[in-house]
């Protein structure tokens, strides 16, 4: 199941909807969360506006609710966010999905600048191969890495 943009339990929803007048079960809107919530971001993917060609990538430690996580951001060359991912650990496999994620939601961009970090440089060029391995892509994207 995805997350949503408000961290509000299966019981507050239950109350907020009684207060309206509404009796309906935590376990009804969980069905409810699950069901109606891919089929939203799918929609809202959708219909997003498309991204600029040149990404630039950065990786970056943040306090995130008292707990320091790994943020993961692409933005385009208007400095719009294209895509970002939090993580705990740093590792490939993290650099990865994000980069599949950000791929497949936006389709590959023309040129990926990066910071000095040799792990998006790494990630890009084994999705690259993985890509090559499932089908024909297009062109690879031009690297430039700024440290």
């Amino acid at each position: 199941m995805g997350s949503l943009a408000y961290g509000l339990s299966l019981r507050d929803l239950e109350d907020l909807m009684l207060e309206r007048g509404i009796k309906v079960d935590p376990s009804t809107v969980y069905r409810w969360v699950v069901h109606f919530a891919p089929l939203l971001s799918e929609r809202f993917n959708h219909e997003k506006r498309p991204v600029i060609s040149k990404w630039h990538m950065v990786e970056t430690y943040i306090k995130v609710r008292g707990v320091w996580m790994y943020l993961y951001h692409a933005i385009d060359k208007s400095g719009s966010t294209i895509e970002f991912h939090f993580r705990q650990t740093r590792d490939l496999g993290a650099a990865k999905r994000f980069i599949r994620k950000a791929f497949t939601r936006h389709g590959r961009p023309s040129q990926v600048t990066i910071d000095g970090s040799q792990i998006h440089h790494i990630a890009i060029s084994e999705c690259d191969i993985e890509a090559r391995l499932g089908q024909t892509t297009d062109k690879d994207p031009k690297i430039v890495i700024r440290n």
